[in-house]
């Protein structure tokens, strides 16, 4: 054996590797000063309006709410007295009070309802209308939404008249119906039915814009697909349409409550500016003690009670919103 065989060879040690290029860091953003400041500063002229348009009269209205304030005070014949809570045991403990607020609370249901189910069905046909018609219906819609209040209601109040409204002669052209005559304001009820018409009119068309624009963003496949799954109409709109709309029609529910509880032009110009007391509803019937009754403390009661309420709706528009961004 020679002394090749019998010698070790020799370890190669492994090639070193290069070292990995470094990575430029990149430059910090500095912050510029007031940076934090500036969204603030812009939004301050808005806050400050706000402030002063209704921080004042809302401050206002809750001192007048505990204090005993009538016209002697109001003339400056003697200085307001502090009452506690005297004025909101008085409006709580009158059953008046509760009857007006469950009739409130009909009104604005039934308007919300048929304001929402009359502006689905209207969006609905739009999508299967074609260009012009949909153009025609549209402008109808802005015409009917951009008409003054104390117009539509003085409309209104012709077509229901007793002797000479439209409404009247045209169900007495149907077999067997005479409603010549017939006054709808004679009742409370059928009062606020026609009330109730003209506040879903006024609200259709906003309701009807918006619900468009929300159904432009459905996808079409999805609803091509729900078709070929073998849905119906019915099913393509409960399962496809209706979830994608959630968030638009808790929206328009939400603030169409809000408008409905608040409805004061509509009643009192339709009753002359002295609604009965089956006609009264929350807004009115604080505006009746205020400033028919000359008690302005128990209408700053009944105000602020209407704010709370409203509110309350507020709280439960704001967990549903919550609810439908948790869940996307």
């Amino acid at each position: 054996m020679s002394a090749a065989d019998t010698t070790t060879p020799a370890k190669v040690p492994p090639p070193r590797q290069a070292p990995p290029p470094a990575v430029a860091k990149a430059p910090r953003a500095r912050r510029s000063p007031g940076g934090a400041a500036l969204p603030w500063m812009l939004l301050a002229p808005c806050l400050l309006i706000l402030a002063l348009v209704l921080g004042y009269p809302l401050v206002r209205l809750v001192t007048l709410s505990f204090q005993k304030f009538g016209q002697s005070q109001l003339w400056g014949f003697q200085p307001a007295e502090s009452v506690g809570f005297d004025n909101f045991s008085k409006v709580l403990g009158d059953g008046e009070f509760w009857a007006v607020v469950v009739r409130t609370f009909v009104f604005a249901a039934g308007s919300v309802i048929f304001t929402m189910v009359v502006g689905m069905l209207i969006a609905l046909l739009l999508q299967r209308v074609s260009g012009w018609v949909k153009t025609l219906i549209n402008i109808a819609l802005v015409a009917s939404w951009g008409m003054p209040i104390i117009v539509a209601t003085t409309v209104f109040k012709w077509l229901f008249d007793s002797d000479y409204g439209i409404f009247n002669a045209l169900l007495s052209r149907l077999p067997g119906v005479d409603m010549i005559g017939h006054n709808w304001f004679a009742s409370g009820p059928q009062g606020l039915a026609v009330i109730m018409l003209l506040v879903v009119w006024g609200a259709v068309p906003f309701v009807v814009i918006t619900l468009s624009a929300g159904l432009t963003q459905v996808p079409k496949e999805l609803e091509e697909a729900a078709r070929l799954d073998g849905a119906g109409s019915w099913g393509v709109f409960r399962y496809v349409t209706l979830p994608i709309l959630k968030p638009i029609v808790v929206m328009l529910t939400t603030l169409s409550v809000i408008w409905d509880m608040g409805v004061f032009p509509q009643v009192f110009v339709m009753r002359g500016g002295h609604p009965e007391a089956e006609f009264q509803l929350l807004t009115t019937y604080s505006y009746d003690r205020a400033f028919v009754v000359n008690d302005y403390a128990q209408g700053s009661a009944i105000a602020l009670l209407t704010v709370l309420i409203l509110l309350g709706v507020v709280a439960v528009y704001m967990r549903q919103m919550l609810k439908i961004g948790e869940v996307e």
